[in-house]
């Protein structure tokens, strides 16, 4: 599944509840209380609203008294988070009291008759609310969800003598991360345990010797990074609660320090200071929830300075723009929900706008150039003046182009290299056509270009790091038929070493292969795509095709590279067709648009006409194509098996839309503000040509058109995508006698996160394809 339906600014986004939920399962609470004789008066669910600066925020609470002893849990349904529990209930003189110490959260309420009258404590802020008895139900209509039975039957028709399992395609890597220290004397890198933790370690590179520098215990490692040659910082929340602290520690583990030990409180790495190895630049929500200050901190003794105040949350800023010294030189806010202004410094200590951005522009600071003694010449990334987004040199000060870097007229162009040994020189650019692409600027980067591809032919490079001498780098090897490889590269003795490969137990010979495609649509458009073949279809066989739609779907687009899900449905037979139809990213602000107001219409027109381009150069059966996708793929799956009944054997709808008008009223809260955009880039029920166009294209409305085999699949907390959205067609189809196996997880949200509830989605999958797309016939239906 490619990303989610719409992103907005997850800075912007932090309300005051955001950063405290924790999506997992019904548990018990972690501290058990002493209570009253009344406590069996105060067990059950109590539910109200939370409102916060104009916000509504569900929340439930639900209080059990098990022989005397009150524990509890909370909900919160617009988070898409179930059963957070509670390290404190206590019910004395008819008050209740609630705390969640790692979210910084109180709720004390006075019981009055079946309500509770209180107040909600967080971050500083008291804030009304007031709560009432209710029962307590789990998302969504668990009647119409298939037993564990049906569906281990279901993924029991994935008969074969397969060389791989599905667990092969999905496992986590053994190690991964791998880092050096900024002076090239120890490499650091992830390492599972048998119990599934990843610790991170530290080798010499000398001696050969490891040791465990972080602990990974019950909560997880977020992200690490070098500090100085004798420190690492490491981001950790806890239970998910996405409340991330910035941790500190020496390389054998000692002198841990919590650098942002504030609950409640997210921190965010913002810059890693190349002159000052003493500090680092965190952005943290730490005077108000909803937006987000940088601060200095000393990575030894957690000394912190703020640098700049966010004060004007209702056009929040979303983006600073440091230089290397950390001096604060620019910043980006965020305006009425969808447009922006670009801050640049006027050298007297204030700011002065030089862009004003519709939410489609793009103009961004990729790095200063330090090339130049002129501190205001920057690269940027932009298309305010083209289609195709391109790298330019900036001087900010003036608000002036100096010089087109390098632009490509097909792809936008987004990323560079410098090399800092070197004076900032500037080393390479790269974009995304049909594959990665990197253009070598600088002699030295030329060099070990041809290096590189000379080295491991037909393989995609990043150089993931280097030491600060820029002696040894870290190069990262991936194609289509491989996940992914470290080797290290001693510039002195221009040598390659093999460090480690993340996946080991699949075979780069057993391997699919993953073409680019190119074609046009029916009304002239030029469309990119790729197909990945298994081994039949290149000996001339006609095989099945699942055709698989990304998400998004809005800028996002597939790529090239191993994909474990198509790599999967070839080790079965299956070939897979992935569009990058209009709307997708990364092919210009003209592509981008031509998919406004033409989800389910000419976006799915693309699919087709990719679908019929692969028929006709013969590599698949057009009588055996499945589709399957996930967010909006999961909404192209059922509008495929609608708009065109005849063209698909089958379908997997993932956590996909099927009513455009409950989608977009069910959106959280805090996505309220970027419902304009929503509106923009679907359609806008409020123009009446529009509002009959979303009842054309909603599958809901168009039920009767279904009559192939659909397979739904459901996170029960999703908050993008509610339950609804699956339930109302699920129970549509069944009215009319259809099986549809319905899988459903109570512990998952916009796609499954966790890994045995993807192998069981996988598995079911399987069975599903080898059911409906077999040459046999049909096995007896799975009951839903």
């Amino acid at each position: 599944m490619n990303d989610q339906l719409f992103i907005p600014s997850k800075t912007y986004l932090n309300l005051v509840f955001m950063n405290t939920i924790k999506k997992c399962a019904v548990a018990v609470s972690l501290l058990i209380t002493v209570v009253t004789a009344s406590a069996q008066e105060i067990a059950g669910s109590w539910k109200g609203t939370l409102n916060v600066q104009g916000a509504e925020l569900p929340l439930l609470f639900n209080v059990t008294n098990e022989n005397g002893e009150l524990s509890s849990t909370m909900d919160s349904p617009s988070q898409g988070a179930t059963g957070i529990p509670m390290d404190e209930t206590v019910f004395a003189e008819n008050e209740l009291t609630i705390r969640f110490k790692q979210g910084g959260i109180k709720y004390v309420g006075v019981l009055e008759g079946e309500e509770l009258k209180g107040t909600f404590y967080q971050g500083g802020m008291e804030i009304p609310l007031n709560l009432s008895k209710t029962e307590k139900t789990i998302p969504g209509n668990p009647d119409l969800v298939s037993s564990d039975e049906e569906l281990d039957a279901l993924a029991a028709l994935d008969k074969g003598d397969y060389k791989y399992s599905v667990e092969d395609y999905f496992a986590k890597p053994k190690a991964s991360t791998f880092r050096y220290s900024p002076d090239g004397k120890y490499i650091s890198y992830r390492e599972k345990d048998e119990n599934g933790k990843r610790h991170i370690y530290v080798k010499d590179v000398a001696t050969g010797e490891s040791q465990r520098a972080i602990e990974e215990k019950e909560e997880l490692v977020r992200g690490y990074a070098w500090l100085n040659n004798s420190r690492l910082a490491y981001l950790m929340d806890n239970g998910g609660d996405e409340n991330y602290h910035v941790f500190a520690v020496d390389l054998d583990g000692s002198n841990l320090k919590d650098l942002t030990p504030f609950d409640g409180v997210q921190a965010q790495f913002s810059n890693l200071l190349e002159e000052d190895k003493e500090h680092i630049i965190v952005l943290m929500n730490k005077n108000n929830p909803q937006i987000f200050e940088p601060y200095k901190i000393n990575v030894v003794t957690g000394a912190l300075e703020q640098l700049y105040t966010n004060d004007d949350p209702a056009n929040p800023i979303v983006g600073y723009d440091f230089d290397k010294d950390g001096n604060l030189k620019g910043f980006t806010k965020f305006k009425n929900g969808v447009d922006q202004e670009v801050y640049y410094t006027d050298g007297k200590g204030g700011f002065n706008v030089i862009k004003n951005l519709n939410w489609k522009d793009t103009f961004s600071i990729i790095s200063f150039d330090y090339a130049t003694d002129y501190e205001h010449d920057a690269y940027v990334v932009s298309n305010l003046e083209s289609d195709k987004a391109k790298i330019l040199k900036y001087d900010l000060k003036e608000n002036k182009m100096l010089e087109e870097v390098f632009a490509n007229d097909s792809y936008d162009v987004s990323d560079m290299g410098l090399s800092k040994k070197r004076g900032y020189e500037l080393d390479y650019v790269s974009y995304e056509g049909d594959k990665e692409v990197i253009i070598p600027i600088s002699a030295v980067n030329k060099k070990l270009h041809e290096h590189i591809l000379t080295a491991f032919p037909g393989k995609q490079y990043s150089i993931v790091d280097a030491t600060e001498e820029e002696d040894k780098l870290l190069v990262f090897l991936q194609s289509d038929k491989l996940y992914g490889e470290y080797h290290s590269y001693d510039v002195a003795k221009d040598k390659f070493t093999f460090v480690f490969n993340l996946m080991p137990q699949l075979k780069e010979e057993d391997m699919a292969e993953m073409r680019p495609i190119t074609f046009k649509s029916r009304d002239g458009l030029t469309l990119h795509g790729y197909i990945t073949l298994p081994k039949a279809a290149l000996a001339g066989e006609k095989v099945p095709v699942i055709v698989n739609p990304h998400g998004g779907p809005q800028g996002i687009r597939d790529s090239w590279g191993f994909n474990p899900e198509a790599q999967l449905f070839a080790s079965r037979g299956y070939a897979t067709l992935q569009v990058n139809f209009r709307i997708s990213g990364g092919y210009g602000k003209e592509f981008l648009e031509a998919g406004f107001k033409q989800i389910g219409r000419k976006a799915m027109d693309d699919v087709e006409d990719g679908l019929k381009y692969v028929v006709d150069q013969g590599w698949v059966d057009k009588d055996k194509a499945a589709i399957y996708g996930g967010s909006h793929g999961g909404y192209a799956v059922l509008r495929g098996l609608t708009k065109t009944p005849d063209l698909y054997a089958c379908g997997v709808d993932y956590v996909g839309v099927s009513n455009l008008f409950t989608f977009m009223d069910s959106f959280p809260e805090y996505w309220k503000p970027y419902l304009k955009i929503v509106k923009e880039i679907w359609y806008d029920e409020d123009i009446p040509e529009e509002k009959k166009i979303m009842e054309e294209v909603s599958p809901v409305y168009q039920i009767d058109k279904i009559k192939k085999p659909l397979f739904v699949v459901q996170g029960a907390n999703d908050p993008r995508v509610n339950i609804n959205e699956s339930d109302q067609i699920v129970e549509a189809l069944r009215a009319k006698g259809q099986d549809v196996p319905y899988m459903v997880k109570y512990d998952e949200g916009h796609g499954f996160g966790k890994e045995e509830n993807s192998i069981a989605l996988y598995k079911a999958m399987m069975g599903f394809f080898a059911k409906h797309l077999a040459d046999e016939a049909p096995l007896p239906p799975v009951k839903g």
